[in-house]
């Protein structure tokens, strides 16, 4: 008879490798769920920098360098071109307008000076030739005038003579018709000369009145030629400072060819570029200040140039007030531009993190200051010292401001002793 075996209750030991792998498949799966998948880099503490989030007051401001130079500058130029004869004035002189800084010479204008005044004098003499014949024709139509005149008259007296005897049948009618036609020619040409002496009157006037224009042309003419003589004496336009004079003696200058500047001293302005970021707030009229000696003074923007070059733009301030002690052109000064009113805002450091987000987001550490987490921010405006933060971080936060080069794709940082 067979015995009926009972089978044994619980974990077999043949059921173990089935259970473990069911609660690693569990495990594995909540960590699949609820499990932290950033990617977390280990770092040294003591290699980054880290600024506190602040609620403070903004001071919009941008602070650069800038030159100090004369408030006009004036560039010496030739109206003529010729070679360096004499240099009057030495660079750093002291020069008033009018003063001649360098003498040149040109032969070739001195040749067309020559044509010029030879021109003139053949033309005066051709005008007073023409003058003379037009007198002595002149003369000559009047005598043939009064000629013609006494040949009228007289054949005006034969002519009443004979009409008188051939009334009177004194003298056949053949001698009376031939009396009256001489009469009739002499005055004929009398009307004639008359006449021609009135257009000729006209004409001359007209000719006279033509060869003096030309002739006051001509003689204009030499004049300015004369005048292109006293332009090869180069003169300072300005009273001021001779600032640069680059020329030597013998040297060949051409017409507008620059040769020097002369600055005048009596004002002084600033001269500073400024990054392209900056082109659509910087105006006239906004006021900066510089520190100097341990006095502060006042600046405001006369110009504002369009132009970018290098990603910079140039700009002009003038003193609003005091001058500094001492100021000489190219000397450098730390100016403060204010582009707004101060404001109340969320503040952190500036600091070299901005180049790898640009702006956009940061680290942020944790209450113990263990780990670091990448938060996204949105930064506003800047000025040396700060950002401004308008969205992403709270006043007391802790932010590491230091180059995220070696950790910019990773999303948490744990932070080393």
């Amino acid at each position: 008879m067979d015995i009926q075996l009972e089978k044994k209750k619980g974990i077999r030991k043949k059921h173990i490798p089935y259970i473990a792998g069911g609660a690693l498949f569990l495990l594995l799966l909540g960590w699949i769920i609820f499990g932290d998948h950033s990617s977390t880099l280990k770092i040294d503490a003591r290699g980054i920098s880290i600024g506190t989030a602040k609620f403070d007051q903004f001071n919009d401001f941008v602070r650069q360098d800038g030159q100090v130079q004369p408030i006009t500058v004036v560039q010496l130029s030739p109206q003529e071109g010729g070679i360096v004869q004499e240099k009057v004035v030495e660079e750093g002189a002291q020069v008033r307008r009018g003063d001649i800084i360098v003498r040149l010479s040109n032969s070739q204008l001195d040749l067309q000076i020559l044509s010029a005044e030879a021109d003139l004098a053949e033309k005066q003499n051709h005008l007073r030739n023409t003058m003379v014949a037009m007198e002595q024709d002149k003369l000559n139509n009047q005598n043939e005038q009064l000629t013609l005149e006494l040949e009228t008259t007289r054949k005006r007296r034969a002519f009443q003579q004979q009409e008188k005897l051939y009334k009177e049948d004194l003298i056949a009618k053949e001698e009376y018709i031939q009396a009256k036609e001489d009469y009739d020619l002499a005055i004929q040409k009398y009307k004639l000369i008359s006449e021609r002496i009135r257009q000729d009157s006209i004409l001359r006037t007209v000719q006279v009145d033509q060869m003096e224009e030309n002739l006051s042309n001509m003689r204009q003419n030499v004049l300015l030629v004369r005048e292109r003589k006293e332009n090869l004496n180069v003169r300072s336009q300005i009273d001021g400072e001779l600032g640069l004079l680059d020329v030597v003696l013998g040297q060949n200058i051409s017409a507008g060819q620059k040769i020097g500047q002369v600055n005048d001293l009596s004002d002084y302005k600033v001269e500073a570029l400024f990054d392209e970021h900056y082109i659509d707030r910087v105006r006239p009229d906004l006021s900066a200040t510089f520190e100097r000696q341990g006095s502060s003074y006042g600046l405001s923007v006369r110009k504002v140039f369009p132009e970018v070059r290098e990603g910079k733009f140039r700009t002009e301030l003038v003193f609003t007030g005091e001058r500094p002690d001492n100021i000489r052109s190219g000397q450098t000064y730390y100016i403060n531009l204010e582009l707004g009113q101060p404001t109340e805002a969320i503040l952190i450091p500036k600091g070299t993190f901005f180049q790898s987000t640009g702006g956009s987001w940061i680290f942020v550490l944790d209450a113990d200051g263990k780990k670091a987490h990448r938060r996204n921010i949105r930064i506003g405006r800047q000025n040396p010292q700060y950002y401004e933060v308008l969205e992403g971080l709270e006043a007391g936060e802790k932010v590491i401001v230091s180059s995220y080069e070696s950790y910019k794709d990773n999303q948490v940082l744990i932070l080393n002793d």
